[in-house]
Protein backbone atom coordinates (compact mmCIF):
# COMPACT_ATOMS: atom_id res chain seq x y z
CA UNK A 1 0.00 0.00 0.00
CA UNK A 2 0.80 3.74 -0.09
CA UNK A 3 3.01 4.48 2.81
CA UNK A 4 4.44 8.58 3.41
CA UNK A 5 7.29 9.13 6.49
CA UNK A 6 8.38 12.04 7.34
CA UNK A 7 11.90 12.78 9.12
CA UNK A 8 13.93 15.13 10.06
CA UNK A 9 12.22 17.54 12.52
CA UNK A 10 14.05 19.01 15.89
CA UNK A 11 14.45 21.88 17.75
CA UNK A 12 16.25 25.21 16.87
CA UNK A 13 16.76 28.46 17.98
CA UNK A 14 14.73 31.76 15.99
CA UNK A 15 16.61 32.51 12.88
CA UNK A 16 18.09 28.70 12.53
CA UNK A 17 17.39 26.25 9.94
CA UNK A 18 16.52 22.67 9.22
CA UNK A 19 15.47 20.48 6.64
CA UNK A 20 12.79 18.25 6.32
CA UNK A 21 11.94 14.72 4.06
CA UNK A 22 9.09 12.62 2.77
CA UNK A 23 9.72 9.37 1.34
CA UNK A 24 6.92 7.66 -0.39
CA UNK A 25 6.62 4.18 -1.95
CA UNK A 26 3.99 2.39 -3.52
CA UNK A 27 2.63 5.35 -5.47
CA UNK A 28 4.59 8.17 -7.68
CA UNK A 29 1.94 11.18 -7.74
CA UNK A 30 2.14 14.45 -9.74
CA UNK A 31 1.83 16.39 -6.88
CA UNK A 32 2.76 16.30 -3.31
CA UNK A 33 2.40 18.84 0.04
CA UNK A 34 3.40 20.03 3.42
CA UNK A 35 1.24 20.56 5.99
CA UNK A 36 1.64 21.40 9.67
CA UNK A 37 -0.54 21.86 12.86
CA UNK A 38 0.35 23.72 15.88
CA UNK A 39 -1.20 22.70 19.16
CA UNK A 40 -4.60 24.20 19.81
CA UNK A 41 -4.46 24.86 16.07
CA UNK A 42 -5.61 23.63 12.62
CA UNK A 43 -4.04 21.74 10.27
CA UNK A 44 -2.11 24.40 8.25
CA UNK A 45 -0.85 23.90 4.34
CA UNK A 46 2.97 25.09 3.72
CA UNK A 47 4.04 24.35 0.45
CA UNK A 48 3.28 22.09 -2.71
CA UNK A 49 5.00 20.79 -5.45
CA UNK A 50 4.92 18.94 -8.64
CA UNK A 51 6.85 16.88 -10.22
CA UNK A 52 10.49 18.39 -11.11
CA UNK A 53 10.19 18.53 -14.49
CA UNK A 54 6.69 20.74 -14.65
CA UNK A 55 8.39 23.37 -12.48
CA UNK A 56 5.26 24.19 -10.25
CA UNK A 57 5.69 25.42 -6.69
CA UNK A 58 3.24 26.87 -4.32
CA UNK A 59 3.75 28.28 -1.06
CA UNK A 60 1.75 29.71 2.05
CA UNK A 61 2.01 33.44 2.44
CA UNK A 62 3.70 32.87 5.93
CA UNK A 63 6.72 31.21 4.56
CA UNK A 64 6.98 32.45 1.32
CA UNK A 65 10.67 33.45 0.87
CA UNK A 66 12.04 31.29 3.58
CA UNK A 67 10.99 27.63 2.67
CA UNK A 68 11.90 25.77 -0.57
CA UNK A 69 10.34 22.63 -1.26
CA UNK A 70 11.60 19.92 -3.93
CA UNK A 71 12.02 16.66 -5.21
CA UNK A 72 14.13 13.94 -5.89
CA UNK A 73 11.81 11.81 -8.51
CA UNK A 74 14.61 8.98 -8.69
CA UNK A 75 14.26 8.75 -4.94
CA UNK A 76 10.38 9.18 -4.54
CA UNK A 77 11.19 11.72 -1.83
CA UNK A 78 10.12 15.54 -1.20
CA UNK A 79 11.95 17.57 0.47
CA UNK A 80 11.36 21.10 2.53
CA UNK A 81 13.91 23.67 3.25
CA UNK A 82 13.57 25.98 6.13
CA UNK A 83 15.34 29.20 6.52
CA UNK A 84 14.59 31.80 9.06
CA UNK A 85 12.98 29.78 11.61
CA UNK A 86 10.39 31.80 13.57
CA UNK A 87 8.99 30.74 17.07
CA UNK A 88 5.48 30.75 15.00
CA UNK A 89 6.73 27.86 13.37
CA UNK A 90 6.73 25.39 15.19
CA UNK A 91 4.33 22.44 15.13
CA UNK A 92 3.73 19.24 13.88
CA UNK A 93 5.06 18.68 10.26
CA UNK A 94 3.55 16.38 7.59
CA UNK A 95 3.37 15.26 4.07
CA UNK A 96 0.69 14.34 2.19
CA UNK A 97 -0.29 12.77 -1.88
CA UNK A 98 -1.28 15.41 -3.77
CA UNK A 99 -2.12 19.70 -3.60
CA UNK A 100 -5.53 21.27 -3.70
CA UNK A 101 -4.98 25.15 -3.80
CA UNK A 102 -8.23 27.58 -3.17
CA UNK A 103 -7.14 31.16 -3.56
CA UNK A 104 -3.91 31.07 -3.74
CA UNK A 105 -4.40 29.09 0.19
CA UNK A 106 -3.37 25.06 0.07
CA UNK A 107 -5.66 23.15 1.79
CA UNK A 108 -6.11 19.50 2.90
CA UNK A 109 -9.27 18.80 1.22
CA UNK A 110 -9.42 15.55 -1.33
CA UNK A 111 -6.28 14.52 0.00
CA UNK A 112 -6.39 11.29 1.19
CA UNK A 113 -3.46 9.56 2.01
CA UNK A 114 -0.58 11.05 5.12
CA UNK A 115 2.31 10.46 6.86
CA UNK A 116 3.04 10.47 10.52
CA UNK A 117 4.19 13.87 11.38
CA UNK A 118 7.48 14.72 12.65
CA UNK A 119 8.05 17.78 15.20
CA UNK A 120 9.71 20.90 14.28
CA UNK A 121 10.38 23.26 17.66
CA UNK A 122 11.61 26.43 16.91
CA UNK A 123 12.39 28.29 21.02
CA UNK A 124 14.85 30.62 22.61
Amino acid sequence: QVQLQACGGGSVQPGGFLTLSCEISGLDPYAMSWFRQAPGKEREGVACVSRSSTRSETYADSVKGRFTVSRDNAKNTMFLQMNSLKVEDTGVYYCAVGCTVVAGEIRAIGLNYWGKGTQVTVSS
